[in-house]
């Protein structure tokens, strides 16, 4: 039966009607995970560390698509509460040609910058042609990669996260069979990887834009119109903590590979890389919640239905902290097999992937906390709180922690930095959503 998005929500409608976009994003997640298996078990550690060295660059330029999606989602589903429905075809419209557009121009930069970005990262010598080879090849079809960010909340909007998640199951399972054959088979390396990748991204990012331009039974339709730049710019603001999330996490990445050279060589940015795959399963399940439940805090605030508003905040939060508890356990449970399936085969890389990811592990308990509440305020239409949020929990604190705890810690420090600024940046989360609660009635 399907679901809309201006029910009452129990918790079984509110797990039956975000499964399908937390499993879009766990899919979505397989791109550098299943990329990092192959590069790393079949072309070697110095590659794997190649790749993890390029991939923030990477995501900071693709996460613009998840900017102007959640964002853009933000909008389209107020101005569908508020009854709207031609306004809200024009806005979803503008959103998909500002992404082409947009991605586009990130390719060229992209292009241009990419080895001497490269460089300035810490790429050294051996690992520089494999990083500028993978980085080109994902960002010469960045714009599709863009596109399925954007319509992985566009679906959500449009009461079709069945079709999302379909769409997404096709990208992830076309990267992993090809991945299997261009680097396990034919041994093309690297090059391998990426091309399996982009050919994902191109199932991801084409398919949806297909189905949108055609007459379809959704709430939503591409369709002819002209530019409202105010529209434009409110859904980027609004958006703009995700960005700012996507872009800070890159840049912490980037410095926690600094201290990784530092503390630990090359072991430590393999290390990190493995570290972070587990992160992008885990944070993938909190931010296909988000991404499931923000049209409808949307729809509902932008139709004045205020106890629904209390009610998704309520049970959001419960579930946002079992989860991170569930996640924290399951961490410690698979952090030695993990390890060993992407590192088994040097046991010093071993043993120190598997003591960060136990340690690593304590910040899921808080993190999905921290990540509703920066979606929920971009769902009211606050991108300036929301971005503080993000803006907080990221480039400050975990710069902070990360520059400051390997000083008493060493390597060690560089594991727990994460768990610190997620705890600073719970303090934050919570004097918004108390702050807050009189002027969005919630």
């Amino acid at each position: 039966m399907k679901i809309q998005l201006s029910e009452h929500f129990t918790y079984k409608k509110l797990f039956r009607f975000c499964l399908p976009s937390i499993a879009t994003m766990l899919f979505t997640s397989l791109y550098g995970i299943v990329d990092g298996y192959f590069i790393s078990n079949y072309v070697g550690k110095t590659a794997f560390a190649a790749v993890n060295l390029i991939m923030p660059f990477l995501i900071i330029l693709s996460c613009f698509g998840f900017m102007i999606g959640t964002g853009g989602s933000a909008l389209v589903g107020r101005t569908l509460g508020e009854g709207a429905h031609e306004r809200a075809q024009k806005y979803f419209t503008m959103m998909v040609g500002l992404t082409v557009i947009l991605g586009l121009a990130l390719t060229v930069f992209g292009l241009i910058f990419m080895a001497p970005i490269a460089r300035a990262l810490g790429a050294t010598d051996a690992m520089l042609k494999d990083c500028v080879i993978y980085g080109n090849i994902i960002n010469l079809f960045n714009t599709t990669f863009m596109l399925q960010y954007l319509f992985q909340s566009f679906f959500i909007v449009a009461e079709k996260p069945q079709l999302g998640f379909a769409v997404t199951m096709a990208a992830g399972l076309t990267n992993i069979v090809l991945d299997a054959l261009f680097v396990a088979v034919f041994r093309w390396g690297v090059v391998g990887a990426a091309v399996a990748s982009v050919i994902g991204q191109c199932v991801g990012g084409v398919l949806p834009l297909i189905y949108f331009l055609r007459p379809n039974d959704s709430l939503l339709r591409l369709r002819k119109t002209g530019l409202e730049a105010g529209a434009l710019l409110k859904a980027c603001l609004n958006g703009s903590s995700e960005l700012m999330t996507s872009i800070s996490a890159s840049v912490v990445g980037m410095l926690y590979n600094f201290q990784l050279l530092k503390y630990a060589g090359e072991n430590g940015i393999a290390a990190y890389g493995v570290v972070m795959y587990t992160q992008m399963i885990f944070a993938a399940i909190f931010l296909g919640y988000t991404i499931g439940t923000s049209p409808i805090v949307s729809y509902h605030f932008g139709a004045g239905n205020h106890e629904e508003l209390k009610n998704m905040r309520r049970k959001s939060l419960w579930l946002m902290f079992l989860g991170g508890v569930s996640m924290l356990l399951l961490a410690w449970a698979l952090a030695a097999p993990l390890s060993n399936f992407f590192v088994g085969y040097d046991r010093e890389l071993f043993e120190i992937t598997r003591r960060a990811m136990v340690i690593y592990a304590f910040s899921f308990v808080l993190c999905g906390i921290n990540i509703f509440t920066s979606s929920f305020f971009t769902a009211l239409n606050d991108g300036g709180v929301s971005a503080a949020v993000a803006f907080l929990r990221t480039m400050v604190f975990q710069t902070f922690a990360v520059m400051a705890l390997p000083h008493w810690l060493e390597l060690d420090g560089i594991w727990w930095a994460v768990t610190l600024a997620e705890l600073m940046a719970l303090s934050v989360s919570a004097a918004f959503l108390v702050g807050k609660r009189r002027k969005y009635r919630y």
